[in-house]
């Protein structure tokens, strides 16, 4: 169906949504990162100064520092245990801006996936911004995943 003058397609396409999505991946791959070596300060590393975050229970905070202070504790408590992170999709509304749903995936201690009825799963969505050549995650909101609980279920 094509789209109506008054509902745009915002994605571009072309090599600004390709950079973009290469830049999820790259963040991505860092929180991977972060979380296998339990280090918040990886983990984090492209979190701007001002981020704003939405927990998955409904808390919600503004500024790096709490929330660095949150994921330094998880990690040194090992909270989240073995996980895998995927990238579900990626939209770009505007050059130089992403938005990405990315599941986080409870594993086993051999790397497989934990029925989400007995693990913390969840699907975060993510807002990156690109500064001076670098992207930065300007939002984010975590929502547990529960099975039987999904739209398309």
């Amino acid at each position: 169906m094509p789209a109506s003058p008054r509902r745009p397609t915002l994605d571009p396409g072309g090599d600004a949504a390709a950079r973009a999505r290469a830049a999820v991946e790259a963040f991505v791959a860092e929180l991977q990162e972060g979380l296998y070596d339990t280090d918040a300060e990886i983990y984090n590393r492209h979190f701007a100064a001002d981020v704003i975050w939405g927990g998955p229970f409904g808390a919600t905070l503004a500024g790096y520092e709490p929330l660095h202070a949150i994921h330094a504790r998880f990690h040194r408590e090992r909270r989240l245990g073995p996980s895998r992170y995927e990238v579900v999709q990626v939209l770009v509304p505007a050059e130089r801006v992403a938005v990405a749903h990315v599941r986080r995936v409870a594993l086993d201690q051999q790397g497989e996936p934990i029925d989400p009825a007995d693990a913390f799963t969840e699907m975060a969505l993510y807002v990156l911004v690109e500064r001076d050549g670098e992207w930065w995650l300007a939002a984010g909101q975590n929502t547990p995943v529960r099975p039987g609980m999904s739209a398309t279920d």
